[in-house]
């Protein structure tokens, strides 16, 4: 839930985490969440990808950080979506992956890092 936190910390909104393990095999959780322009959607990303680095994590790839409409992280069994509003209302992840619970991460401190 490390991801979360450290998402609302940087101002992001309407953050959510869906555990995923039950319904996919590409990753055990999805972090979704919201920010206003690309440079705050850069920064959460930066922000997330160097604490899990620091934490001997390894990041398996990023995409859309130069576009910065929706920007993706992948650390494998985490999967980070940044999303830009109208961009986070196009695609709907959420009703995609609707099957998926959604976790409780602010009352999660110390548990499962997503």
């Amino acid at each position: 839930m490390e991801c979360a936190r450290i998402a609302e910390a940087k101002k992001a909104t309407d953050i959510l985490v869906l555990d995923i393990r039950k319904i996919a095999f590409i990753a055990d959780y999805f972090v979704i969440a919201s920010g206003n322009n690309q440079k705050q959607l850069q920064a959460i990303a930066d922000d997330i990808s160097s604490t899990l680095k620091g934490q001997g994590r390894r990041r398996v790839g990023m995409a859309g950080y130069d576009a910065g409409a929706w920007v993706l992280v992948d650390f494998g069994d985490v999967v980070i979506h940044l999303f830009h509003e109208e961009m986070r209302r196009y695609y709907e992840l959420e009703n995609f992956w609707a099957d998926a619970a959604r976790v409780r991460w602010k009352a999660k401190a110390g548990a499962e890092e997503a």
